[in-house]
């Protein structure tokens, strides 16, 4: 007679570093977790991205995530092992001309008000500590506590702590539907005390009712340069790239990794599945990182790659219970915001699981919002 493994307490679909993290907080609290992903872990979503840690500020509800999970990031992070990567420079947000300046004052209040480390350059100073910029650039808002790290590498150090702590995972095992407390998959059905849907933006074809749109980008990584670039360094107008439902935008994004690699972005475009390279958007975002720094169009780059960001309307993740299934939870939705707010996130479905008061107001991330609005046109 074969003996049946005990179900888990709470089965995450979706092993990116968003589904990791809720293994680490949940299997902290003594819960019994088992994560399925349908490629290897980190394989979607999260292996296209960049790990910068920012608190981006587009909304009061975005920023309190942003806050929350960058400080949880830097606690960690002094646990992490060195193949996470971890670096501390900041990040420079660049002012194009004098109307983009007159935007960073009202920003400083705000983070100072939150305890977050920040600082205008001038034309100057921001020429002296990014000295491959271009010539004449008003200045920047930096943030200084900003942390850079390889995304991948940390999903693992966060899937290695869950399973030390008695944590499971299956990879390459696609889950086909969500039930009631179990998920069906390719070689059967896995039952469980709950269930979280945290398959980043694939989340959508499991529980159709969400929306979430695939927001296709490019990056390019370049061969070694190191100190070429000391810290990330974007746009201001990134932020407006971001969170506009544009068919097409690029915004200029250069991110020095650990290795003496610099990363260059960023571009949006929504275009379905199509995970093809567009050489077209691709020259214009490179076109748009030359104009910022010139010296990185004599730098030699040994890979560009395409991933998809999971977009909702409202620019916000779904975190919380979802109603119309039982014992579903929903952890998806962030955009461009995944990594970084990858323990906020895991942080605040944790204390709803538990069904205990959470630091971070859970109301702007109910996913049960979607429910009353209204149904995009054909």
């Amino acid at each position: 007679m074969s003996v049946s493994e005990p179900r888990p307490d709470v089965l995450i679909v979706g092993a990116g570093v968003v589904g990791a993290a809720c293994a680490y907080y949940l299997s902290r609290e003594g819960m019994k977790v088992e994560l399925v992903d349908s490629g290897f872990a980190g394989s979607g979503t999260t292996a296209a991205g960049m790990g910068h840690l920012a608190v981006m500020d587009d909304s009061d509800a975005e920023f309190e995530l942003c806050r929350i999970a960058c400080n949880e990031w830097a606690e960690l992070s002094r646990d992490m092992p060195d193949f996470c990567e971890v670096t501390d420079e900041g990040c420079l947000w660049i002012a194009a001309d004098e109307e983009e300046m007159a935007l960073l004052e009202p920003k400083v209040g705000r983070y100072t008000a939150a305890g977050i480390d920040v600082e205008i350059l001038d034309s100057a100073q921001l020429a002296e500590i990014e000295p491959e910029l271009r010539p004449g650039l008003p200045g920047a808002f930096y943030l200084k506590r900003d942390q850079v790290l390889y995304q991948l590498g940390a999903t693992r150090w966060l899937l290695q702590e869950a399973i030390a702590r008695g944590a499971s995972l299956r990879e390459h095992t696609p889950v086909r539907s969500i039930g009631a407390g179990f998920v069906e998959t390719a070689t059967g059905r896995i039952d469980a005390g709950m269930v979280v849907n945290a398959a980043g933006a694939w989340a959508q074809e499991l529980t159709p009712e969400l929306r979430i749109e695939p927001r296709k980008g490019h990056l390019v990584i370049t061969d070694r340069y190191p100190n070429f670039c000391r810290r990330q360094v974007m746009e201001l107008g990134y932020l407006k790239s971001a969170h506009e439902l544009t068919p097409e935008s690029v915004a200029f994004n250069v991110q020095p990794r650990a290795t003496g690699q610099l990363m260059i972005g960023s571009s949006r475009e929504l275009v379905g599945w199509d995970r093809s390279i567009n050489q077209q958007v691709l020259r214009k975002m490179l076109r748009r990182a030359f104009e910022f720094m010139p010296g990185l169009e004599g730098l030699s780059c040994i890979r560009t790659w395409t991933g998809f960001r999971p977009a909702t309307p409202d620019k916000l993740p779904y975190i919380g219970r979802w109603p119309r299934v039982d014992d579903l939870w929903i952890a998806a939705g962030h955009e461009g915001l995944g990594i970084m707010t990858a323990t906020g996130t895991a942080l605040l479905l944790t204390d709803l699981i538990l069904g205990r008061e959470s630091i971070l107001d859970p109301a702007p991330f109910d996913p049960t919002r979607v429910l009353s609005w209204e149904e995009p046109s054909a």
